[in-house]
């Protein structure tokens, strides 16, 4: 389960047995979770986060989404 950022307190990351589903990244903090599609930008699932958390994490998403991208692709090729 690669982490591809550590921030305030947030841990991003995907599991490495996901390559089959369409690009996304892994938010936790504490027991809080949440899944993000990178294409576009969109939350998958959510459990725990606060609303005004899930709406600050969709932010950092979409900053970082160009590294996200390439962190995936990196780690589980890149589509033909």
């Amino acid at each position: 389960m690669p982490t591809i950022l550590r921030h305030e307190g947030y841990r991003f990351f995907f599991y490495s047995l996901e390559g089959t589903e369409p690009p996304h990244v892994h938010v936790e903090s504490g027991n809080d979770v949440a899944k993000f599609w990178l294409t576009p930008v969109q939350l998958a699932e959510s459990h725990g986060f606060r609303s005004q958390e899930l709406n600050r994490l969709r932010i950092l998403v979409i900053e970082y989404g160009e590294s996200f991208l390439e962190a995936w692709h990196a780690h589980f090729g890149n589509p033909t």
